[in-house]
Order: structure tokens, then C-alpha cells, then sequence
């Protein structure tokens, strides 16, 4: 049994996360502020007598006692992250010093869910881990993508400087069950509005790409990189290599909710990747882990949620 802290653990991510841990026998200490996670996520959690909610901002230190510290916490949808930048910039930065000084004080491994926003709008297609990104440092976008970029930078001075076993993890688009539905991401924005039967707003043209990983995938890569060897350190890149349009992704939700919605086009935001798929060679290579679940079937989980919160 380990003694693991996953903070955002009331996140989309982070409540799968500590559902899994606790099933393989851990206790898990969650730490979240509830900024866009909520207790709705890990209410089925809160009698598991291995289970402890703390609500608390990354962005202050704590003092833990702790085996291995899941670094998730920072709002990860455009919506949420641009809604108080410098707050998002601070929760990357100052979050990973508060939570690197923790591993180093307890000699805790830490893992760092980075993001394929360090890419920026990609000029290389697909994305290996070696690919260094095009990112403009002062738009829009920026407080998240050079927040997670600074994050990386921190996690590898203080494995260089102070010998902290770390995991850096580059997180490629994810969905399943518990995506808040008000988020503004692709995936559960075309489900809500396809139950509604509402327009379908794809941004841009439809042509843009992205990959989708369903969650139990993602969660499953996550724990195999924190538990693999000491040297590898990262970053990993972790999504499916599947590749689809926004116009393709669109169509799909419509045939498998059996809405009437139709699509409509508004002006794509600013600084919008175009293009968006993982190399995952060293993901298959290292870890042995691949993605199991293809788009429709995670895709019909994940309706079903939606169906029963709306």
C-alpha cells in the first residue's frame, strides 16, 4: 500500500484517477480547491475509509507525508483557463515548486500531467516528444500552454539540481464520463448540444484535427509511467493516434445520439491548433501501452453520462 496524493483530484481526470488507485489497494489523499473540479466526481469515493478529500490551493505549500504525488492540478478546457489567466499561469507555476518541494522534502516520486499544448499550433505532423513546439508566448492561450511549458522546465532542474524521481507526461485530447458538460471542449460540447438538439457549433471550417483518447486508456498509461523505471523520466507522450476532423467528430455524435441537430460554422478563436496527433512509439516501447477503446465505443460510454447529468 502507498500513501499517493493526486492533486485536481476532484478533476475530470483526477477522480478516475483516484478511483483506480484506490482499487489497487492505496490510500489516496485528494487535494483540490474545486475551482472546475467538483465533489460530485468523488462523492462515491468519501466512504472508502482509504480515501481523504483536502481542499486546498496548489498555489500555497502544504506539508504531506506521501509516497508519490500526481501533479494534475490546473484547469485543462480554454473556457475555464482563460477565464482568470495570470490564476491559471500561477496555478502551473507555482503549483509545481509547491508540489516539487514536497516530493523533495519526502523523497516522494512525482509525476507532472503535462499537456500537447506544449506543441502549440504544430508546423511538425505527427508529434513526437522531440518536436520543441510553436507557441506564441502572448496570446490568448498562452497562460496554459507556457504555463504547462514552465511546469516541464521546473520538473527537470529539480530531478538535475536535487535528484527528484519525476514522470513528465504529455496529455493528447481525453474524454469519457464526468467532462463537465459547461467546459467548451469538442467532445462534450457536440454531445450536449446533439442531446438538446441543438446546432452542432463546429469552429473554423471542420478540417482541424484532433485525437481522442478515452479516459481508462489515458488513467491506465498514467499509472504504468509513474511505476516504470526510475530513468525514464520523460516526457511521454500519451493519446490515441487516431486522427479525426471536427466535421467527422460532429457527424459521429449525431448518428449515435440519433439527433436532429444540424452543423453551423463560427469564426475559429485565436492561436486554434490545426492539426493535433501523438507519436506514441516510446509509450509502446517503454511502457508496453496502447490505446484499447476506439472512438465509438468510448464515444457511446460517454453519451450515455451525459444522458443521465442532463
Amino acid at each position: 500500500m502507498k500513501r499517493i496524493l493526486v492533486t485536481g483530484g476532484a478533476g475530470f481526470l483526477g477522480s478516475h484517477l483516484c478511483e483506480r488507485l484506490l482499487k489497487e489497494g492505496n490510500d489516496v489523499l485528494c487535494l483540490d480547491n474545486l475551482f472546475t473540479g467538483s465533489k460530485d466526481n468523488i462523492r462515491h469515493l468519501m466512504e472508502n475509509p482509504h480515501f481523504e478529500f483536502i481542499r486546498h490551493d496548489v498555489t500555497e505549500p502544504i506539508s504531506l507525508e506521501i509516497d508519490q504525488i500526481y501533479n494534475l492540478a490546473c484547469p485543462a478546457s480554454p473556457v475555464h483557463y482563460q477565464y482568470d489567466p495570470i490564476k491559471t499561469a500561477k496555478t502551473s507555476v507555482y503549483g509545481a515548486i509547491n508540489m516539487l518541494g514536497l516530493a523533495k522534502r519526502t523523497g516522494a516520486r512525482i509525476l507532472q500531467a503535462s499537456t500537447s499544448e506544449v506543441y502549440g499550433d504544430p508546423e511538425v505532423h505527427p508529434q513526437p516528444e522531440s518536436y520543441r513546439g510553436c507557441v506564441n508566448p502572448i496570446g490568448i492561450r498562452a497562460c496554459y500552454d507556457e504555463g504547462k511549458r514552465m511546469a516541464e522546465t521546473l520538473f527537470f532542474d529539480y530531478h538535475r539540481k536535487h535528484q527528484v524521481e519525476i514522470k513528465v507526461m504529455r496529455i493528447f485530447n481525453t474524454y469519457g464520463p464526468r467532462m463537465n458538460q459547461n467546459d467548451g471542449r469538442v467532445v462534450s460540447n457536440f454531445i450536449v448540444q446533439a442531446l438538446r438538439k441543438e446546432d452542432i457549433t463546429i469552429y473554423g471550417d471542420g478540417k482541424q484535427t484532433r485525437s481522442f483518447c478515452y479516459v481508462d486508456d489515458l488513467i491506465e498509461g498514467m499509472i504504468k509511467l509513474m511505476n516504470s523505471p526510475k530513468e525514464l523520466a520523460g516526457p511521454v507522450n500519451m493519446g490515441n493516434p487516431g486522427e479525426f476532423t471536427m466535421g467527422e467528430l460532429a457527424e459521429k455524435i449525431i448518428a449515435l445520439t440519433g439527433s436532429g441537430s444540424k452543423i453551423v460554422y463560427a469564426p475559429l478563436p485565436s492561436d486554434d491548433p490545426k492539426q493535433r496527433k501523438p507519436v506514441i512509439d516510446l509509450a509502446k516501447e517503454q511502457l508496453n501501452w496502447e490505446p484499447e477503446i476506439p472512438l465509438e465505443e468510448g464515444l457511446k460510454r460517454t453519451i450515455a453520462y451525459f444522458r443521465e447529468i442532463l
